[in-house]
Order: C-alpha cells, then sequence, then structure tokens
C-alpha cells in the first residue's frame, strides 16, 4: 500500500470507535478522500495538535486503489485558520464551502478546485464579522467556476449576443445564465438581475472581489445567496438538502 504526501484541508471530522476517527479531506493530488485515523482520540502525536474542522496541512495517506477509506499515516498542520471559529458567520460560511466541495468536487484530482477552497477559507477568516457574507459568496460562486458549471453573465445563454453589463438582465437557472430581452421572452419565470449585481458575479467567478458597492445591502446578499442556492439545485443538486449551506443561508453570518 503505497504512501502518499499531500497538501490538505480538513472538511468534516467524526469520531470512531473508542480511539480513532474519520475525516473527510480536500487534498491537491487526491480529490476528496476520507481517511481513518487509528488512535486519534487517545494521542495526537502522529496527527498533530490542531488538526480541527478546515485546518490545512501535509496530509501522509497509505493509498489502496478502489477503497472508500484511507488510512492516515500522519498530519502536519502549517495552518489552523482559528479566525473562523471566533465569528458565528465565518464558521457557517466555511462550512457551507467545504460541504460544496465535499458534495461535488469528487474523488478526481483538482488542483484548481483545492485552490479555490484555500483562497475563499483565507478570504473568510480574514474577513471582518460585516464582510463574511460577501467573502463566502464569492468563494462559493469562484467554486462553482472551477467545477466547471460557471453560468454566463456577458452574453446571452440563449442566442450568445452580448448583454451590455451595465444593464439588468434576466437570469435563467435552466439556461444556464442571463438572457438577452428576446430570448427572454420565452423563457418564464427568469430572475432579473440588476447591472451591478451581474458586475459582482462576473468578479466573483474570475475570483477577484466584488468593487465597493457592487454587492448592495444586506436585501441585495441575500438574493445573490438566493441566487446561488437556485444555481446549486439546477445544476449540482443530487436530490439531497445541502445542510451547511441552509445554515448559512439563514443569516447566521450577522451573529458577532
Amino acid at each position: 500500500m503505497p504512501l502518499v504526501t499531500t497538501e490538505a484541508v480538513v472538511l468534516h471530522a467524526f469520531n470512531y470507535l473508542e480511539s480513532s476517527r474519520i475525516y473527510r479531506l480536500a487534498t491537491r493530488e487526491s480529490g476528496v478522500v476520507s481517511v481513518l485515523a487509528k488512535g486519534a482520540r487517545r494521542s495526537r502525536t502522529r496527527y498533530g495538535s490542531a488538526v480541527d474542522l478546515f485546518a490545512q496541512g501535509e496530509a501522509r495517506l497509505y493509498v489502496k486503489p478502489n477503497r472508500e477509506l484511507q488510512n492516515l499515516a500522519g498530519f502536519d498542520v502549517t495552518r489552523a485558520r482559528a479566525e473562523l471559529a471566533e465569528v458565528p458567520g465565518r464558521f457557517t460560511a466555511a462550512s457551507a464551502l467545504g460541504e460544496l466541495v465535499m458534495r461535488f468536487a469528487g474523488e478526481e484530482p483538482s488542483p484548481v478546485v483545492y485552490e479555490a477552497l484555500v483562497r475563499g477559507l483565507d478570504a473568510v477568516a480574514a474577513a471582518p464579522a460585516d464582510g463574511a457574507a460577501d467573502a463566502a459568496l464569492g468563494a462559493a460562486w469562484h467554486l462553482i467556476a472551477r467545477l466547471g458549471f460557471s453560468p454566463t453573465v456577458d452574453i446571452c445563454s440563449g442566442c450568445h449576443r452580448t448583454v451590455p453589463m451595465d444593464e439588468a438582465a434576466p437570469f435563467s437557472h435552466p439556461g444556464g445564465g442571463v438572457l438577452c430581452a428576446s430570448c427572454a421572452r420565452g423563457v418564464p419565470g427568469a430572475r432579473r438581475l440588476p447591472g451591478a449585481a451581474r458586475a459582482a458575479l462576473r468578479a466573483w467567478l474570475a475570483g477577484e472581489a466584488a468593487a465597493a458597492g457592487e454587492a448592495g445591502d444586506a436585501g441585495a446578499r441575500r438574493a445573490h445567496q438566493r441566487l446561488l442556492r437556485e444555481f446549486l439545485g439546477e445544476h449540482l443538486s443530487d436530490g439531497r438538502e445541502l445542510r451547511a449551506f441552509a445554515v448559512w443561508e439563514r443569516g447566521a453570518w450577522d451573529a458577532a
């Protein structure tokens, strides 16, 4: 059974039997993997002193092909991200990002998804309490883009004509993005996005921060979050509820 060393982020953890733990890790080289840390609850010597949720470091795995649960030989933490636990909104936002990766990234190696996750968690950890929502929205949309499901915001998803960015435009989840006025006539129920909202979405998909004022006020941010949930439901949902996302959407980021 070969030993694999890879960068990793802890996305989920739970106790197993009397002395062990099972972790779900996002890794650079091996995608999302489940690992068994034998004896982790008795001694943290092999696994580091801070292998908590969203910790990042070097994981050493004994990997056996076609096995659902790999063995964790060790984990050296390089970034604990304790800031995420200091503000409830940061923690719920980070949990939502972790859930997106666990559910939709899969086991195939994807360094770009891993990097998007790391950048997103760092952005949420560094954000002030009142800025955690914007940081998480940007990180989530950038993750979606890196997963290959980016919606169109510059051109009509129906006829591919350019839709001027300073204009409000209907957004169709089934269509995969904005629509021009002509195509929108045949798509009932499309959500109308103001120009500022489209500009924020465009920046987030590219991995950039939205310009000041583009994300809007608290109501606009909730609208952005609803748009994100609806898009996930249309293109990435496997029929199961996104529980961490639901907690985040209820507005926990406002708690300090």
